[in-house]
């Protein structure tokens, strides 16, 4: 992820070794990704209905007002034919559909996402996703699909040929028109002891003893074996506790204003 993107990172989740889930902070929405594993087109149906059971129980359990996007490989080839399933695709798709691409239609069909590969003009190399090895077979098996409330934000699906990712697959781009937003981090608010008070003699004293029997109780601790960090941070906690014990919090100065505020 580019560093925005991960300054926008809200959590992250794999779910098996199929499906993981992230979701990140848009200006106004918040923004929830798929990347999936899709069955070959081969496998048992009982495999297949497991697969989009999961997946089905994942997208449920996402908030309704997120942009949603499932992408990855698929395995499914939706084909150019639209027929019927117009607010699904678009006229651009490659091939004839088969069985993974009809559970494909009827999975974004009843979740309202568009398959963006379909929806784009485009040369029939840049619809190619999947080269098979002997070169004699291309095929659109991987997809990205979006929710289709928010289509007008895809500004382009293809795949791209330059990349050099040592695969059979071919790099797919989308480009969408959003606006991540940095996460809002928990505000902190930092207590100062009130050292001052170590000037007196007697609050001196005090903090002295105090600390001490702090660090003889840990001695006692000295031959459990832990970590140089965590036996640190006992020391850390042992002059923190002893300080708002002891000391407790400086009180912040007050302001009383500029000269001009008070009519000076």
């Amino acid at each position: 992820m580019s560093k925005k993107a991960e300054q926008a990172l809200i959590e992250w989740k794999p779910i098996n070794d199929r499906i993981i889930y992230a979701r990140f902070f848009l200006k106004f929405l918040k923004f929830s990704i798929l990347q999936v594993y899709a069955p070959t087109n081969e496998t048992n149906e009982e495999d297949k209905d497991n697969f989009y059971e999961q997946l089905q129980a994942i997208v449920d359990s996402i908030h309704k007002h997120d942009v949603l996007i499932v992408m990855g490989d698929l395995n499914a080839k939706v084909g150019e034919d639209n027929e019927g399933c117009e607010s699904i695709m678009g006229k651009h798709g490659l091939g004839v559909r088969n069985d993974n691409g009809e559970r494909l239609v009827d999975f974004c069909n009843l979740n309202n996402l568009v398959i963006t590969g379909t929806i784009f003009p485009h040369r029939q190399i840049h619809k190619q996703t999947w080269v098979s090895p002997d070169g004699r077979t291309k095929n659109q098996i991987d997809h990205v699909m979006v929710s289709r409330q928010h289509r007008t934000s895809v500004q382009d699906t293809r795949a791209m040929r330059g990349a050099d990712i040592y695969s059979d697959h071919q790099l797919v781009r989308t480009k969408l028109k959003i606006k991540l937003k940095r996460k809002q981090q928990p505000k902190v608010t930092r207590r100062k002891s009130d050292t001052t008070k170590l000037q007196q003699t007697t609050i001196r004293s005090k903090f002295k003893i105090e600390l001490k029997n702090r660090f003889d109780v840990l001695q006692d601790y000295e031959d459990v074996e832990e970590s140089v960090e965590k036996k640190w941070q006992h020391f850390e906690n042992a002059y923190k506790e002893t300080a708002q014990k002891v000391l407790g919090t400086k009180r912040r100065a007050r302001n009383h204003g500029s000269a001009r505020n008070h009519g000076i």
